[in-house]
């Protein structure tokens, strides 16, 4: 495999489109707690939904390059060099641009309010000579809502509008005239001079009046921007190992923390496909149980008390209201939904389908009542105190994964084969230690003999049917001879640390593993990319069972994986290290940071 890292001196190759799409390692990511926006090296947005990361996207050419929408800013110059950088401790990207002429700078920011978040959705975008003359172009394209609405120029005195369905863009502008109107679209050149300054605002909501900023006003919010996320960034307490990795890492985590309910996305992406040939594309726009329990035990780790406390409050408040059962994700907003719409748009790079909404809801998956229980014994473990509601709702969720760990169910990995999975009975597992500890702590009441008693069956259980002797590995599922990478996460829980766990990472790094690159389980070669949260728990694992050396060199191997601003996408290509899958991905950085503090606590770095 071609290992490309943030040093390679042909990264700029991933500035180039092929028929109208960017390669998805291109993209860096800015937010403001309520919706993301994807910027590719070429300057172009491509992804931008309105009001919310869950929203039908305005902005979606990352989906359908020729109808789908975007927001353009470049040098006329296309031989014109480009770099970019996140501007330390934030979610704010400065892109350089040098040309034959003269450099110039664009700051690109989702501008936040003196109190957090603004009421609407604003992306300030300011250009700043730096020496000589650049020429730019600009364009402001609005999209379909993926081939649903047809965007519209409104009338009016107050500036440059648009409406798509009910979404409002207004574009409000210093520097960028004339604009060239084209229907609801909008484009220009100007030139740049040593000093000058020129600033482009795009300002959106949905089913509300807009607010109009004065551009100048807006050039103070990117400042204002920098300096809130500077300050969040000072709470930030980790100065272990790779630690640029881990803080780029925490700052991705907190794009995707939807600051209205505390929920958290998979990813602010949908439908990015997760293999060349299609077919594996999924909307991750929803809060995954699972991924929110790595979440709070790593803000936790970090001091970040109000994210880990809105985050636990939402969890549990969202499975008392619904009360039945243990979804696997819910909405942003905290709803139950298996509605799934397919959209009549190619897809990047032409590869489908395009879909709103995910099936896997209904699923039943046993891991997460140990994803649950981890979040509250890790929030007990910080020194917080359960209310009686919250233990009320643990105790019957024990009592519960006592009846249901006998089960088949789906799997971590969301499959339709229901089997007795190996890693769900210990997550069920995981979930009854969880519960004792908190029962001895005095946070819970409950049936603690019963599961005791059943902690103590799922362990034999594991033992007899999950390890094969023959073979002298565990195993997926009692019916197969297939290994599953996700038994990595059981060494870094503590359900194993032994031999057997030692001898299942030395047959994932014989089987499943490509370079420093991972499959989720046996049998993807053909069908998918590496999973990039694979290759760190597999690190972490390594760590855990007394590799360390091995552990750090594949930490560093991995943490050179990521593109050039340091995000990561779910998965890697093992043919040529491209990005696959939606991004940035929570998981994928959750692992990263996962793999840093076990390895930080074990190596005593």
């Amino acid at each position: 495999m071609s290992q490309r890292t943030r040093d390679t001196p042909d990264v700029d190759r991933t500035a180039e489109r092929t028929d109208g799409y960017a390669p998805l390692r291109s993209y860096a990511a800015i937010g403001d707690g309520r919706t993301v926006a994807l910027i590719a090296r070429d300057g172009r947005i491509d992804w931008l939904p309105i009001p919310s990361m869950d929203s039908p996207p305005v902005f979606a050419s990352i989906l359908d390059a020729e109808d789908g929408g975007h927001l353009a800013l470049r040098p006329v110059d296309l031989d014109a060099h480009v770099e970019r950088e996140y501007l330390p401790g934030t979610n704010v990207l400065v892109t350089t641009w040098t040309t034959d002429t003269g450099r110039c700078t664009v700051t690109d920011a989702m501008v936040t309010g003196v109190a957090g978040r603004l009421p609407w959705a604003e992306i300030g975008r300011c250009v700043q000579g730096v020496e000589g003359t650049v020429e730019l172009e600009w364009a402001v394209v609005p999209g379909t809502l993926l081939n649903t609405a047809e965007p519209k120029r409104l009338d009016t005195v107050n500036g440059s509008v648009i409406g798509v369905d009910g979404v409002t863009i207004a574009i409000v502008e210093k520097g960028f005239d004339p604009v060239h109107e084209d229907g609801p679209r909008f484009s220009g050149r100007f030139s740049t001079a040593e000093g000058s300054k020129h600033i482009l605002t795009i300002v959106g909501t949905l089913d509300e009046p807009i607010f109009l900023p004065e551009p100048e006003l807006t050039m103070q919010g990117i400042d204002r921007t920098i300096e809130n996320w500077a300050t969040w960034s000072r709470e930030f307490n980790y100065d272990g190992p790779w630690a640029d990795a881990v803080q780029r890492s925490a700052l991705a985590l907190k794009l995707l923390i939807f600051s209205p309910t505390g929920a958290i996305a998979a990813a602010p992406t949908t439908s990015l496909p997760e293999d060349r040939t299609g077919g594996k594309n999924w909307d991750y726009r929803f809060a995954w149980v699972r991924d929110l329990s790595y979440t709070v035990h790593a803000l936790d780790r970090f001091g970040l008390r109000e994210e880990t406390h809105a985050a636990v409050s939402w969890v549990m408040r969202t499975i008392a209201k619904h009360d039945d059962g243990m979804p696997i994700f819910y909405t942003l907003e905290g709803e139950v939904s298996d509605e799934v719409e397919e959209r009549d748009v190619p897809g990047w790079n032409g590869i489908g389908p395009v879909t709103e909404g995910n099936r896997a809801s209904g699923q039943m998956q046993l891991g997460v009542w140990g994803d649950v229980f981890e979040i509250m014994r890790q929030y007990v473990r910080q020194g917080n105190v359960l209310d009686r509601k919250t233990a009320a709702v643990l105790e019957g969720l024990a009592d519960d994964a006592c009846k249901q760990w006998e089960k088949p169910d789906a799997g971590m990995w969301e499959l339709e084969d229901t089997q007795h999975y190996t890693t769900s009975k210990i997550g069920c597992w995981q979930a009854l230690d969880a519960a004792i500890e908190l029962h001895e702590k005095g946070q819970i009441d409950g049936s603690r003999d019963m599961w005791e008693k059943n902690r103590g069956l799922i362990a034999d259980w594991v033992a007899e049917h999950g390890w094969n002797e023959e073979l002298g590995h565990y195993v997926m599922h009692p019916d197969t001879d297939a290994l599953d990478a996700s038994i990595l996460i059981h060494a870094m829980s503590g359900f194993d640390r032994g031999p057997r766990m030692a001898a299942t990472i030395d047959a994932i790094q014989a089987q499943l593993q490509h370079g420093p690159l991972v499959y989720r389980y046996s049998g993807l070669e053909d069908e998918e990319s590496p999973f990039v949260a694979c290759s760190f728990w597999l690190a972490a694992a390594l760590a855990c069972t007394g590799r360390v050396d091995d552990a750090t060199a594949l930490m560093d191997e991995m943490v050179d994986q990521a593109n050039d601003v340091g995000l990561f996408s779910e998965m890697l290509s093992a043919v040529d290290g491209d990005f696959m899958g939606n991004l940035p991905q929570g998981l994928s950085h959750l692992a990263l940071i996962q793999a840093a503090l076990t390895i930080e606590e074990l190596s005593g770095a």
